[in-house]
This record gives C-alpha cells, sequence and structure tokens, in this order.
C-alpha cells in the first residue's frame, strides 16, 4: 500500500530554490552580524518543560509541543507530568539556559548570534507553520542603551544587505507602559493580562482591547479608559522634546526612562541621516513575550504588513536559570517572512559538465576537476533526450552555463540562454 509522502501538517519541504534563497539571506546576515563582533552559538531543540512553562513566553507557552517522560510503567496522576521536555519556541529562553551554563567560558558583554528551527502548535494556514526559522542576536553583560542602539543599528544593516532597504524601525518600552498602568489603578499582577491584550490592538481596534481588559483581564471600565486616554496622548510627540513631554504625561515615569530612549532615538536619527531608514515612537507597540523589562523595538517594512523584526531589553529573564539578574538585549529577525519577500537570490556561477554516454568517466571527471580548480561550483551530467530541451532544465535548476563532452572533441563552454543545437 503506497504511504502518504506529504511532510507532516504544519510543516514544508524546501526545493533546492527555496534553500538557495534562505542560503543567500543567511550568508548576508551572518556576514553583517559577524562584523559587528557577534558569535554563533548553538543550542538543543529539546528544553525542559519547567523552563518553558515559567511564564515568560506569552501566548506562546500555549503552544508547546511537548515530549512524553521515556520509560513510564504507569500513568502519572496527572496529564502534566506526561512530558518532561518540549521543543524551544524560541530562541531566547534558550538562550538564557545556554547563557547560565557557559557563563564562566563568555566575554562580558557578549554578543551572540543563532539562528534555527523553533516549533509552535499552531493552527497551519498560509504563511504560519509549525516549524519554522528564526535568527536572533543578543548582548549579554551590556547594561546602558548602547546595547539598544547597536543591535538596531545591526539588523537594519542586515536586512539592507538582503534587499530590504528602507525600513522603519518602531520604539517604546515596557516601563512606560507600566507607569501608564499603574497611573490607571491596574495592579502590578494585572499588567501581563494588560500587556498581551494591548499587543493585540492593530488587529482587534481599541473597542476590541477594551472590551477585552473589562470582560477577560478583570478591568474596571474606568481602568480601560484610563489606559486608553493615556496612550493616546502619547502618540504624535515631538521626537525633539520626547524627554519633557514624556515626563509631562507620565509624572509616575521611572527615573531614567526617558533618558534612555531619548538617548536611542538620538542614535537613530543620526543612523537616519547615513542610510535609508525610519523611524518613529510608538506608545502602543507592546511585544507579546512576558520577559521585556524596557525598551522594546520592531522593525517594517513597505513589502509587508506585518514586522520583518523585533525585539527588546529582558534583564530580569537571565536570572531565572543563574540566580542573580544579568542585563540583556536581543532582537530576532522574522527569517521566514524575510525570505518570502525575496523573489530570488543572486545566481551564482553554476556549471554542468553534460557528457555523452560513450564519454570515459575520468574524462568527465578530469574537466569537472579543472573547472572546480578555478573556484566553480560544478556537476556532472549525463546527456540524454532533447538537446534543446535539456538545456532548459539546466536554466531551470539554476545553471549558468555548461561544457559539453563527446568523445573525440575538444570541450567548450557556453553560457546558457543561447539554446542553438549542438
Amino acid at each position: 500500500m503506497k504511504m502518504d509522502n506529504s511532510p507532516a501538517r504544519g510543516t514544508r519541504d524546501l526545493l533546492p530554490a527555496t534553500v538557495a534563497v534562505r542560503d543567500h539571506v543567511l550568508a548576508r546576515i551572518t556576514e553583517v552580524y559577524h562584523r559587528y563582533g557577534y558569535q554563533r552559538i548553538e543550542t538543543p531543540a529539546l528544553e525542559d518543560i519547567t523552563r518553558l512553562t515559567g511564564g515568560q513566553g506569552g501566548e506562546n507557552e500555549k503552544l508547546i509541543f511537548k515530549i512524553l517522560r521515556r520509560g513510564l510503567t504507569e500513568l502519572p496522576a496527572s496529564v502534566d507530568e506526561l512530558a518532561d521536555l518540549g521543543l524551544r519556541f524560541d530562541l531566547t529562553v534558550p538562550l538564557t539556559r545556554f547563557y547560565g551554563h557557559n557563563h564562566a567560558s563568555l566575554p562580558t558583554p557578549f554578543r551572540s548570534f543563532q539562528i534555527g528551527p523553533v516549533w509552535r502548535a499552531e493552527r497551519p494556514q498560509k504563511d504560519r507553520y509549525r516549524q519554522f526559522h528564526q535568527c536572533d542576536i543578543d548582548v549579554i553583560g551590556e547594561e546602558s542603551v548602547l546595547a539598544e542602539a547597536e543591535l538596531i543599528e545591526a539588523t537594519t544593516e542586515a536586512l539592507a544587505a538582503v534587499g530590504l532597504p528602507g525600513t522603519t524601525v518602531r520604539l517604546s518600552d515596557r516601563r512606560l507602559l507600566s507607569a501608564l498602568a499603574d497611573g490607571a489603578g491596574v495592579a502590578p499582577e494585572a499588567q501581563g493580562a494588560f500587556f498581551i491584550t494591548l499587543d493585540k490592538l492593530d488587529k482587534i481596534g481599541w473597542d476590541g482591547v477594551r472590551k477585552e481588559l473589562t470582560e477577560r483581564a478583570g478591568f474596571s471600565e474606568a481602568q480601560a479608559d484610563g489606559v486608553q486616554t493615556a496612550i493616546t496622548a502619547l502618540q504624535g510627540l515631538d521626537p525633539a522634546k520626547l524627554a519633557d513631554q514624556l515626563s509631562d504625561a507620565v509624572p509616575n515615569l521611572p527615573d531614567g526612562v526617558a533618558a534612555d530612549l531619548v538617548a536611542t532615538t538620538t542614535a537613530l536619527a543620526e543612523l537616519a541621516g547615513t542610510r535609508e531608514l525610519g523611524w518613529e515612537f510608538d506608545p502602543t507597540l507592546v511585544r507579546g513575550m512576558g520577559y521585556y523589562t524596557g525598551q522594546i523595538f520592531e522593525v517594517s517594512h513597505p513589502g509587508t504588513s506585518a514586522s520583518v523584526a523585533g525585539g527588546g531589553r529582558y534583564d530580569k529573564l537571565i536570572g531565572r536559570s543563574l540566580g542573580k539578574d544579568v542585563p540583556a538585549c536581543g532582537f530576532s529577525i522574522g527569517f521566514e517572512r524575510i525570505v518570502n519577500l525575496l523573489d530570488d537570490a543572486p545566481r551564482t556561477d553554476a556549471v554542468a559538465v553534460l557528457h555523452e554516454a560513450d564519454v570515459a568517466p575520468a574524462e568527465v571527471l578530469a574537466v569537472a576537476r579543472g573547472l572546480r580548480a578555478q573556484g566553480r561550483q560544478v556537476t556532472a551530467i549525463k546527456r540524454r533526450g532533447k538537446f534543446g530541451a535539456q538545456l532548459g532544465r539546466l536554466e531551470e535548476w539554476g545553471f549558468t552555463s555548461m561544457v559539453h563532452i563527446r568523445s573525440g572533441e575538444v570541450a567548450e563552454e557556453r553560457v546558457l540562454g543561447s539554446r542553438e543545437s549542438s
């Protein structure tokens, strides 16, 4: 009986042309990040389930793929006890464990770069997969907003390098949002639900946010109104007067928040003068993860309505692994979204050594070896079928030229695109 060869639901096979685009994107990003001093690391796909469900992953904790314990001889008392491991849903939580385990061997500050698959039990739909790649850079051990400014500069440069210039950076601060919630009388323990709900503003609007806050998060009508009024008043602030306007609008703003935002926006303004880049202060920006403690940011591009990168500061997360807080800030590029925005990777020099059936293998390999010695990508392929049709297939497969080897004749290279028969 023939088996179904489709990939698991919510996953996909990637054909060579698609992988070529992904390799191109990764190579350009890696090149930029290495110039900024970021070192590539790798972490396991599996993490302890208690770490993944520690309350810092926001809505993603509901989407964890859990793995059954090995060696169970009887069913445990609860379903939760069936699993002891899970597949990672992002790269930040694994990074904090990595740092807690290896910090004695790492420099301070530590700049890391990580790319790899993550898994979320999403409902499969267009452009939403259960397995997809993330691409992160992080600075651990730098308490100043130098980390934020550098991360933004490196990420926007990497996006431009892959072919996505003209991005816009949106910036806010979780401490500002907490101060607004405090001013509206929202208890600290209710602020997590407030952040998660406010993060849906672009999808459900203020009416939807107010309804969810009052019906599900326990907010009073007055609290919901107060939060909406305070945030709306902060929209459209003059960047040149940001510190004074923030202090006036949010009297209970913690010391240093306004100064930090001014330092980052000043760096952004200077950066925007050197490249095609826009930026704005956006008090409605939240970011869904529960571990953010300071500035947060997202990057958008005209080619898509969704953000292409996002991140922020998470100074309390590493302390869960290490026993003491360590300042940390990170940025994640939406790798899959970027790949979908790019039509094709630049064509590389790929040569097909097309050989007739009567040509000796040693002769075929000698020709291919000579071309490879020039640093070129070479593949030996047997001649079959109609010549013109085969040349067309070679072009479709990404070859830029071919060498046709026939017994007793000198092989000559031909650039593909000219289809005259031979």
